[in-house]
C-alpha cells in the first residue's frame, strides 16, 4: 500500500471543511423531530419506537469498518460512501412516513434508518482521524471543535424544520436524503491530510480561539432564534433571513484560511514544524505500512522515547543497518501506554475497557434522555418539544467543546488525566436524573440543560484520552471500537427499559393492550423508574472514572510534567 501523501498547504482549509461535514454527522438527532410522525403512520408502540431509537444509534455509532477503511483509502472515498448511505437510508424512511409508499415491513424501517445514520460513521471518521492527524499537538481542542459541532447539528437542523421545512417531517427527510450527501460530495476535495500545523505558537492559538468563539455565538444564535420563532410565531421572510445568518456563521471557520493567504506569515520549513527529526510531515502512514515508517506524532512512544527527543542523531539507514547488525537494536517490544497500538494490542488492555465502560455508563444513560425527549416532555405537559430539542443541542456543543478545551488546559498545565472531567461530569448527571425523575415544576429544563453539558463532555474527553493513552496510527478503528457504548446504552436502556416502562405506564392509564396501539402516557411516572437506574449507572461509571484516572495519572506524568512535551515537540530536536 503506498504511503498516502499530505499536502504542503495548512490544515485550516480542511478543518473549515470539517465542521460543515460535522453538522451532516448529527443527522442522527433528528429522529426526535420526525419519530412522531414515524411512530402515528406506522402505529407503532413507544417500544417499537425506541428499538427504532436503537437503530439510528447503532449506525451512527458503529464504525469499525470506517476505522479500518480510513487508513487505506483517502478521505474523499470514505466521505462519498457516507454519503450514499445516506441517501440511500433516508430515502426509504421519506417514502414511509410521506406515505408515498403504503407501508413497508418493520424490519425494513429498521435496517433503512440503520443505514442512514451509519453515514454518520464514515463522515465522522473522515474528518476526526484526518483532523487529528493534521493537529497533532493540539488534539483535545480539535476534537472539542469537531464534536462541538457535531453536537450543535441538532439546533441546526431543528432551525431547519421549524423555518424552512416550516414543521414537516416529510420535508425533513427530503432534505436529509438530497441536501446532506450534496454538502459532503462538495466539501470532500478540502479534507484532506495536510502538513501538520506549526507547534504551538500565537497565531494558531489565536485561530482555534477564533474558532471557538465563533462556534460559541452560533449556539447561543439558534437556541435564540428557536425559542423566539417559538414565542413571537414568526414566519417567512423573517425565519428565512435566521437562516441566512445561521449559514454565515457556519462559514466562519473559512476566514482563517482566507486571512492566512491574503496576509501570508513567514512560515517554519518542515523540519522545524514541532515534529522530532527523522519524522516525515509528508507521511501518513497507512495499516499495510505501519512497520516501515515513523507512527504519526503521539504524545510519546515511551518514557524513554521521550526524554530522548533532544538526542535523536541523524543516524542514516546505513547506521541503522549496521547497528542491527551488532545486535544494538533489539527485537521490538510490545507497545506500552502511550505508543501507537494495533487495535489487536489495545483490546487486551485492561485500560481500554475501563475507558469504555466510563463512556458507556456517561453516554449510554443519556443517549436514553435525548431518543426519548419528545416523549418526556409531552409527558410532563410541554406541547412543544423543539425548544426541549434545541436546548439539550446547545448544552450537548457546550460540553463538548469546553470539554476538549479545559481537560487540555488541565493536562498541560496540570498534567491532569483528562478522565477527571468524565467522573465529574457522571456525578452532576446523577444529580440532573434525580431532578428527572422528581419532575418538579421548572426543573425540566435546568435539568434537560445540564445533562446536554455532561453528555457532550463524554465525547471529546474520551477521544483525546484514547489517542493519548494508544496513539494516532489507529486510532480511527480504537475510537469507533469505543463509539459502540452509545448504540449498546440506548439498546440496553432506552429499547429494553425506557421504552418496556412507557408502554406498561401507558397501559395502566389507558387499559390497553399496546401490543397493537400507539398511545400517550402521561405524567411523571411514565419515565421516573428509568431515571433512578440511569442515575446508578451514573454512580457506576464515576467510580470505574475514578479508578481509571488513578491508574493513567503516571502516564500523564510523564507526557504532560513540566509541560516537557510541548518543550520537546517545539524543538524539533
Amino acid at each position: 500500500m503506498p504511503i498516502l501523501k499530505a499536502g504542503s498547504r495548512p490544515p485550516w482549509v480542511g478543518l473549515g471543511a470539517a465542521v460543515w461535514v460535522q453538522i451532516a454527522v448529527g443527522n442522527g438527532f433528528n429522529f426526535t423531530l420526525y419519530s412522531t410522525s414515524l411512530k402515528s403512520v406506522m402505529g407503532f408502540s413507544q417500544q417499537q419506537l425506541t428499538i427504532l431509537g436503537v437503530a439510528n444509534d447503532l449506525g451512527e455509532n458503529f464504525g469499525l469498518l470506517p476505522g479500518v477503511v480510513c487508513n487505506k483509502l483517502p478521505p474523499w472515498i470514505v466521505l462519498s460512501i457516507g454519503a450514499c448511505a445516506c441517501f440511500l437510508g433516508y430515502g426509504v424512511i421519506w417514502l414511509v412516513v410521506s406515505e408515498t409508499v403504503e407501508s413497508l415491513p418493520y424490519w425494513v424501517i429498521w435496517l433503512a434508518l440503520c443505514l442512514a445514520t451509519h453515514s454518520s460513521a464514515w463522515f465522522s471518521t473522515a474528518v476526526l482521524v484526518t483532523n487529528m492527524r493534521n493537529f497533532p499537538l493540539t488534539r483535545g481542542t480539535v476534537a472539542g471543535i469537531l464534536k462541538g459541532y457535531g453536537g450543535i447539528s441538532a439546533a441546526v437542523y431543528t432551525e431547519i424544520y421549524t423555518t424552512v421545512m416550516q414543521n414537516s417531517s416529510s420535508k425533513q427527510l427530503l432534505f436529509l436524503t438530497l441536501g446532506i450527501p450534496l454538502v459532503c460530495f462538495a466539501l470532500m476535495y478540502f479534507v484532506r491530510p495536510c502538513t501538520p500545523a506549526a507547534g504551538e505558537d500565537s497565531a494558531e492559538h489565536g485561530h482555534f480561539l477564533f474558532v471557538q468563539v465563533a462556534s460559541i455565538v452560533l449556539g447561543i444564535y439558534l437556541l435564540t432564534t428557536t425559542i423566539l420563532i417559538d414565542v413571537l410565531n414568526l414566519s417567512a421572510p423573517f425565519t428565512y433571513i435566521f437562516v441566512v445568518i445561521m449559514v454565515l456563521l457556519l462559514v466562519a471557520p473559512f476566514a482563517i484560511p482566507l486571512k492566512m493567504t491574503l496576509y501570508p506569515a513567514d512560515r517554519k520549513k518542515p523540519g522545524t514544524l514541532g515534529l522530532p527529526v527523522g519524522y516525515s510531515d509528508h507521511q501518513i502512514p497507512s495499516e499495510d505500512n505501519s512497520d516501515r515508517t515513523e507512527p504519526l506524532l503521539t504524545p510519546s512512544s515511551s518514557a524513554t522515547q521521550l526524554g530522548s527527543f533532544h538526542e535523536i542523531d541523524d543516524a542514516s539507514d546505513i547506521d541503522i543497518l549496521l547497528a542491527e547488525g551488532e545486535g544494538a537494536v533489539k527485537e521490538k517490544k510490545r507497545p506500552r501506554r502511550g505508543d501507537d497500538f494495533k487495535f489487536h494490542e489495545a483490546i487486551v488492555k485492561a485500560d481500554f475497557w475501563l475507558l469504555f465502560l466510563v463512556y458507556f455508563c456517561g453516554v449510554g444513560s443519556g443517549i436514553t434522555v435525548l431518543n426519548n425527549l419528545a416523549q418526556i416532555g409531552i409527558s410532563l405537559g410541554v406541547d412543544d418539544t423543539t425548544i426541549l430539542l434545541s436546548l439539550f443541542s446547545f448544552c450537548n456543543f457546550i460540553g463538548r467543546l469546553s470539554g476538549g478545551a479545559v481537560s487540555e488546559y488541565f493536562v498541560r498545565s496540570k498534567a491532569f488525566p483528562r478522565t477527571i472531567w468524565m467522573t465529574c461530569t457522571q456525578v452532576i448527571m446523577i444529580i440532573t436524573y434525580l431532578l428527572f425523575a422528581s419532575a418538579l415544576s421548572g426543573t425540566l429544563y435546568a435539568a434537560t440543560a445540564l445533562l446536554g453539558i455532561c453528555y457532550g463532555a463524554q465525547f471529546s474527553i474520551m477521544i483525546s484520552t484514547a489517542s493519548e493513552l494508544f496513539g494516532l496510527k489507529h486510532f480511527g478503528v480504537i475510537y469507533n471500537f469505543m463509539g459502540l457504548g452509545n448504540p449498546l446504552g440506548a439498546f440496553f436502556f432506552s429499547a429494553l427499559l425506557a421504552g418496556y416502562i412507557y408502554d406498561e405506564e401507558a397501559a395502566k392509564q389507558h387499559g390497553l393492550n399496546l401490543l397493537k396501539k400507539s398511545v400517550s402516557c402521561l405524567g411523571p411516572d411514565c419515565f421516573r423508574l428509568t431515571f433512578f437506574v440511569l442515575a446508578g449507572i451514573s454512580s457506576l461509571g464515576s467510580i470505574l472514572s475514578v479508578i481509571l484516572s488513578i491508574r493513567i495519572k503516571p502516564v500523564y506524568q510523564m507526557l504532560y510534567a513540566g509541560g516537557s512535551f510541548c518543550r520537546t515537540q517545539d524543538s524539533g530536536h
